[in-house]
């Protein structure tokens, strides 16, 4: 069988580029586009795996304190409640106009925890970089389909939207952590379904066609 693509550029390189920075910034990638949709989810999930030796996650030593039993208790409990309160009109809003601040904060330390056996600063810069674009495209692609939501619904078909946000993010996240080199053909997929979204909506709001 011949290798795929993907498969054969993975082997073609250095070990200790792959494990050092292709595969930790994927993943980092796909954990800040998951951020972009929820504060906590990603960084609950990079708590649990590291805890739990799940996907074979390490973190870098001056983050491990994610992988403490009070760190994923707080993850978990605002992870809960960002998660139902995204469902309460209003609050909605509010959490998404936090989030702007808070998003991106989340996506720097996700993605920076990641690059495992470099220096400290250099993995903050890493993180810095990967993350803080990343959630922020899809913090703003997230918010215009919340937007359209509520000008089309008034604010009735959030929730739906929200459920799906969660499970979005949810797959993102447990992809990234699988398979870190699929995020950039996930996260395709996912602006995509975000973008398709924010279309259905505006056609909605679109005023119907003159009469003849």
């Amino acid at each position: 069988m011949t290798p795929s693509l993907p498969h054969a550029l993975l082997t073609a390189m250095p070990p200790e580029l792959l494990q050092t920075w292709i595969l930790p910034a994927l993943l980092g990638l796909g954990l800040a586009a998951a951020t972009g949709l929820r504060t906590f989810l990603p960084l609950l999930a990079v708590s649990a795996a590291a805890r739990f030796d799940l996907f074979g996650l390490d973190l870098h030593e001056k983050v491990a304190w994610l992988e403490g039993t009070p760190a994923l208790i707080a993850l978990a409990a605002a992870t809960l409640i960002e998660l139902v309160a995204d469902k309460v009109p209003i609050l909605d809003h509010g959490l998404s106009a936090l989030g702007t601040i808070t998003r991106p904060a989340a996506a720097i330390l996700a993605a920076g925890s990641v690059f495992v056996g470099v220096d400290p600063a250099v993995a903050a810069i890493a993180g810095l970089i990967i993350g803080l674009p990343t959630s922020l495209a899809f913090h703003t692609a997230q918010t215009g389909t919340r937007l359209a939501s509520t000008a089309t619904t008034g604010g009735l078909a959030n929730p739906f939207v929200s459920a799906v946000e969660d499970v979005l993010a949810f797959a993102t996240v447990l992809i990234a952590l699988a398979a870190p080199i699929l995020v950039p053909v996930v996260l395709i997929l996912l602006l995509m379904a975000i973008w398709r979204m924010v279309r259905a909506a505006r056609r909605r709001m679109a005023p119907p066609p003159p009469r003849a």
